[in-house]
Formats: structure tokens, sequence, C-alpha cells
């Protein structure tokens, strides 16, 4: 997939959020307060996982929530004082997040055994993938790592059949993080447009802590499809 395209650099101006206000004595405080609910969310499924209340590939769904916590962290660092060494600490529990994803829908759409085997390689990808854009500027492989998550969900939703109930909520999951990377791009924008109530970037933490509820609330709900 990676092959033939050429390296992706970080864009310069990534750095620069419209949204820029000390609060609290918290500096950019839209961005980091949005934060909050990745933890919320992370230890909510968390804590789930390791109840035993819910079964399937429970240890890349404790990967993904595990993940997904840290995000409120690694986030907030980055964006109390946002430069690329900073960035760094922001991406690294995204692709833990995103690897237990990716390990948990591939194992229990086409083999359940596939966890054991496939999980902590997918997670040492994912921290690669980070790691290397940070030494070589080149953001391939971190895309990979955060696009192949959406790809398996639409492809395994519409090519094998269900082993548990409640799938959908992967799609609205889906479609939560599309959205979110939609409001990402209209950051300055959406900050005017809500006369600096909250800023695009902030509104994508919203969004994307609400893709990782929806698959918490499919792990609640979901039941084993009987044949």
């Amino acid at each position: 997939m990676l092959i033939g395209v050429p390296p992706i650099a970080q864009d310069p101006q990534y750095h620069a959020f419209a949204d820029t206000r000390t609060l609290f004595s918290v500096p950019n405080f839209g961005n980091v307060a949005s934060n909050l609910p990745f933890l919320l969310v992370g230890l909510a499924g968390l804590g789930l996982c390791l109840s035993g209340r819910t079964e399937g590939a429970t240890r890349a769904w404790s990967v993904f929530f595990a993940g997904t916590a840290l995000v409120a962290f690694g986030s907030a660092y980055y964006h109390w004082a946002p430069d690329s060494a900073a960035l760094l600490w922001d991406r690294l529990p995204m692709t833990i997040a995103f690897m237990g994803l990716l390990t948990a829908l591939i194992s229990e759409h086409i083999g359940e055994r596939i966890e054991r085997k496939l999980l902590v390689p997918a997670i040492l990808v994912g921290l690669a993938s980070a790691v290397w854009w940070r030494y070589t500027g080149d953001l391939r492989l971190y895309a990979w790592v955060q696009f192949a998550p959406l790809v398996a969900i639409l492809f395994l939703l519409s090519a094998f059949p269900g082993r548990y109930t409640h799938r959908i909520y992967l799609l609205y999951g889906f479609v939560c993080y599309a959205l979110a990377k939609v409001v990402e791009l209209g950051d300055a924008h959406i900050y005017s447009l809500t006369s600096g109530t909250a800023s695009g970037h902030s509104v994508k933490h919203l969004l994307a802590a609400g893709a990782s509820f929806f698959v918490y609330l499919m792990l609640t709900r979901r039941q084993r499809v009987r044949a």
C-alpha cells in the first residue's frame, strides 16, 4: 500500500490552532480540556473488559480502551504547548488504540486465534509508525496505522457475517470518526462560526471520543449470534 507513494511530510502549520485561549491558568484550554471524554470512555471500556462481562477479543478490546484513555494524557500534553516533539506523545497512544481496534475486528470476523498472534506485533508496528514519523518526517506508515482500521470496518462488515449482534455500532463509530476528521479541517472556521465558543479541533476531540463510545456501547449490548 505504501510502495510507490512519495513520503508525506507533516504540514508545518499543523500546530497553529485557532483556539489559543488560556482559562484557569491552562493554555489552549479548549483543546486541552476536550480530551477528558477520551479518559472517561477509555476507563469505562477498560473496566468492562477486565470485569469479564464481555466476550470475544477481550485482550484487543482492552488494548483499544487503554490506548483511548492514554490519548487523553498524550493529547492534553501536546496541546498544552504544541510542537512536533510533544506531538509524538499525542500520536503514540492513538496508535495503540488503532491497532487494538484492528486486531479485535480481524480476530472476531476471521478467526479468534488470530488475536494472540497479531496483537503484540500490531501494537509494535503502531508505535513504530509514530517513532518513524518523528525521526524521518515521513507520515506514510502512521497514516496507514490510522486509516487501516477504518477500511477494515467497512470491509469486514460487508464481507463477513457477524459473530455478534449490534455490529451497526461500528458503523456509527466510523461515521463519528469521519466527521471528526472533517471538522478538524475547519478548525478556524468553526471557531469563528461559534464566536469563539469551540474550535474545529476541540469538536474533533469530542467526536473521536464519541466514536470510541459507540464501540463501548456495542460491547455492552451485543450477544453472540447463534448458528
